[in-house]
């Protein structure tokens, strides 16, 4: 998908997974993100857990054309005001408030506030946002909470996140009411540590073949 039509596509169906990203050492960002795309999954959520974080957007988004990157753990208007600062194209929260739902509407990035429970889904729906982010997936019910929100709330569509993995994510996307999924196994910190991006690339390979 070229960078102008992924600007346009919800961050829900680009790709498969999205890989959410922690980096450590900003030396890694722009080889990582590379890998990533280069195995499919354009669509990267770089989360501000670390002080490099920003700087590590800011790098993508300038060397890596190919990518989507975006912001997760955004939990305050700060964080989305950096992050938009710092070249993030889309926005993703572990959970919301008021506040923090408008602070990224302002923005006009697409956003995935974080939810775990039906009434904070109704709540978003009430304010006419159809997507959001499930999290954290495994710990608040898995497949089986999400399959049972799908009857009630037709509205609403998820990127699961939290406790993913390859062998949990087929289960995932098989329904109808996910778009895809976030989780980390394509970036094992073994690779990451030995700069191993050919083994990312080939994880993320068969990442982005699960659908």
């Amino acid at each position: 998908m070229n960078p102008a039509a992924a600007a346009k596509a919800s961050v829900l169906d680009l790709a498969p997974v999205v890989p959410v990203v922690v980096v450590e050492g900003i030396e890694d960002a722009v080889p990582l993100a590379r890998a990533l795309v280069a195995g499919g999954l354009p669509a990267i959520e770089v989360t501000l857990r670390t002080p490099v974080a920003l700087d590590a957007i800011r790098a993508i988004a300038d060397a890596v054309p190919d990518a989507v990157v975006g912001a997760g753990t955004v939990i305050s208007a700060r964080n989305v005001a950096d992050a938009v600062d710092a070249g993030a194209r889309f926005l993703v929260s572990p959970g919301w408030t008021p506040a923090l739902l408008d602070a990224m509407s302002a923005s006009g990035l697409p956003f995935l506030p974080g939810v775990s429970t039906a009434s904070e889904v109704v709540a978003l729906l009430e304010r006419g946002v159809g997507e959001m982010k499930f999290f954290p997936a495994e710990a608040a019910g898995g497949t089986a909470y999400l399959k049972s929100l799908a009857g009630p709330l037709p509205g609403a569509r998820f990127c699961p996140t939290g406790g993913i993995t390859a062998a949990s994510a087929p289960g995932y996307l098989g329904l109808r009411n996910v778009g895809c999924v976030g989780g980390s196994w394509m970036l094992p910190a073994d690779a990451v540590a030995a700069k191993d991006w050919a083994r990312v690339e080939s994880l993320a390979r068969d990442a982005a073949a699960l659908r």
